[in-house]
């Protein structure tokens, strides 16, 4: 999925989530396909970055494929912002999504997600 639709799906999901107060999309900052989330009263920016499925070329759609969703661990609000954005996204149950990779889950420092589609696509999920 291209960064504009991921964000915009992300924007979906968030708008329909318990706990979040407010959604919003950023354009004109430093981020491009940013979002900030409102969450149990605590601000989170995050930025999607997109990898095209291996052949694929940006003035062309690369085709939907649908498999199983992907496994997913729902996490509080309270959780690493990283952990509980993924179990909204898995709570989806996307038949596009192959695979949510938190990174904080991973030793990572700095929070954001890499969500990896069954046509080859990845989206990264930052948090700026």
């Amino acid at each position: 999925m291209r960064p504009a639709d991921f964000r915009d799906h992300l924007v979906d999901l968030l708008k329909n989530t318990p706990d979040v107060q407010r959604v919003e999309i950023l354009d004109g900052g430093p981020y491009p396909y940013a979002l900030a989330a409102t969450v149990a009263g605590k601000e989170h920016r995050w930025q999607v970055i997109g990898q095209l499925a291996e052949g694929a070329k940006h003035d062309t759609p690369t085709p939907p494929v649908h498999g199983q969703p992907a496994a997913w661990t729902s996490a509080p609000v309270t959780a690493a912002p990283d952990a509980w954005l993924g179990g909204v996204i898995g709570s989806a149950e996307a038949p596009d999504t192959k695979q949510i990779d938190v990174w904080t889950a991973r030793g990572k420092s700095d929070p954001g997600l890499t969500v990896f589609f069954h046509n080859g696509e990845r989206a990264f999920v930052r948090h700026v």
